[in-house]
């Protein structure tokens, strides 16, 4: 049961990008790429928080098992260029975000939140990149495809 809610909030000159489960969590300070993690809590285990002041982009994704995966099945950063990244979030957000207006097909338990990704911004390597192994890791844990082709590992 995913929730995700990608959206562009101004505040304080900073632009949001969340993605969680099950609720959402703001936060205007923190560190530059930096990863929160609490060990009594499995679902702040799997929080990251990626911060790009210069870019004034963040991507906070809280779901159960991303992090593991993140870790140990992803490809290593700079694997794929960032074009690469850009291209299939593009289309993996498009599609996503009709299946959020479609609850008769689409469970809107893992549909629920429309994704503002805007093609005219550069959110910078990290972004696209954790947003990119999201799309993968969600596309495989749910079984869905997003797009006309297989997520790559």
């Amino acid at each position: 049961m995913s929730n995700i809610f990608f959206s562009y909030l101004y505040e304080m000159k900073k632009w949001f990008i969340l993605i969680s489960l099950n609720y959402i969590i703001c936060s205007c300070s923190g560190s530059k790429n930096g990863m929160a993690s609490t060990e009594n809590n499995p679902t702040v285990n799997d929080t990251i928080r990626i911060v790009n002041d210069e870019l004034e982009y963040e991507i906070i994704i809280i779901e159960p098992g991303f992090n593991s995966w993140l870790l140990a099945t992803a490809k290593p950063r700079n694997y794929y260029d960032q074009s690469y990244l850009e291209n299939r979030n593009r289309i993996w957000v498009v599609n996503y975000n009709q299946r959020v207006f479609d609850h008769n097909r689409y469970d809107p338990m893992l549909y629920e939140m429309q994704i503002d990704y805007q093609n005219n911004i550069n959110y910078g390597y990290e972004v696209n990149y954790i947003l990119y192994n999201y799309f993968v890791y969600f596309q495989q844990k749910y079984k869905q495809k997003l797009g006309g082709f297989e997520p790559r590992l």
